[in-house]
């Protein structure tokens, strides 16, 4: 009887231990990484809108996120496109958001998601747009887009091809181009005035190193546009 008594006990103890060490076998104890949402479209204001009132209501498109995290969204609103002046910033759950600004004004937006987690996606493309203002005649151009050379690229020596887009809410206006070219950064050196065309050869770059160039953009109404300062690497 003894014996039997003790073989029972040690059955008992066995088990007990063996079902203590089934936790470590438990899928939820495996971390799980955490990504970005999506980044977001944009719906409105489309890009080289003229606005018809300055109380905007910004419309998005919802970003996904692969953990089903809470998403919201942070909106920057900026007179220049490296929302750097009169930026106005805000971050919400809503696929949209109103928000008064001044009249006459040219106006860029973009918009990113964020998780639970705080992690974030890149920002959208940017949109630009202007308010509509009291007997506007004339609006300024809008900022000019790189399109060659490619930026913080490397080129051969020699001629260099720099081309840019530009647009004016006003469809009517001839723009013309003034073009500053240098090793300085800001270029101080204007190369070519009065532009028409929205390309301009750089000769005889003969020298490795950086170069920096800019675009002024002039509506011939006295509406002027400075673009951001580009850069290329001559090897």
């Amino acid at each position: 009887m003894k014996k039997i008594s003790l073989f029972i006990l040690s059955v008992v103890v066995f088990s007990s231990c063996s079902s203590g060490d089934g936790g470590s076998d438990n899928p939820s104890s495996t971390p799980v990484n955490n990504s970005a949402p999506t980044t977001p479209g944009l719906s409105y204001p489309t890009n080289n809108l003229v606005c018809i009132s300055n109380t905007i209501t910004f419309e998005w498109n919802a970003a996904t996120d692969a953990q089903n995290d809470v998403v919201s969204y942070q909106l920057q609103i900026a007179t220049d496109n490296g929302f750097t002046q009169n930026l106005n910033s805000s971050t919400i759950t809503s696929l949209n958001k109103q928000v008064t600004l001044e009249k006459g004004k040219l106006y860029y937006w973009r918009v990113k998601a964020i998780d639970s987690k705080n992690t974030s996606s890149s920002f959208s493309v940017i949109n630009n747009f202007y308010t509509e203002g009291h007997g506007v005649v004339n609006h300024v151009p809008f900022a000019p887009v790189l399109v060659t050379p490619v930026l913080n690229s490397n080129q051969l020596k020699g001629t260099i091809n720099l081309s840019w887009t530009a647009v004016d809410a006003d469809a009517t206006d001839v723009l013309k181009y003034d073009v500053y070219f240098g090793t300085a950064n800001p270029p101080t050196e204007k190369v070519a005035a009065d532009l028409l065309l929205k390309t301009y050869d750089v000769k005889n770059v003969l020298n490795a190193g950086n170069y920096y160039w800019k675009v002024v953009v002039k509506d011939g109404k006295g509406g002027t546009t400075v673009g951001h300062v580009w850069n290329f690497k001559a090897n």
